[in-house]
């Protein structure tokens, strides 16, 4: 990935890669596909613009409310905050 988000990982391990995300406003992963099934935690309460082959959408994050997605999806997430925000990502190898 080449965005503009911060991203640290703090596990990458034979069973899973733990990886924060940080974003100023307008920050944004790059595109990707995710060669793992994964789960995202927001750490805060936001809003992030998904961009897919298909178009452009708009998710509402909660903070601490996980959810799942399975290997494959290709996308690129940019923040649609005015101030910072940030998620784990935690693929499941």
């Amino acid at each position: 990935m080449t965005g503009t988000a911060k991203a640290t990982v703090f596990i990458d391990n034979e069973r899973v890669i733990v990886t924060e995300y940080r974003f100023q406003p307008g920050d944004n992963t790059g595109w990707h596909r995710h060669g793992h099934d994964y789960v995202i935690v927001p750490l805060m309460d936001g809003k992030v613009k998904l961009l897919t082959k298909d178009g452009e959408s708009f998710a509402e994050m909660k903070k601490g409310a996980p959810y799942f997605r399975k290997e494959g999806v290709e996308h690129d997430v940019i923040s649609a905050n005015d101030s910072e925000y940030a998620f784990i990502e935690i693929e499941l190898k």
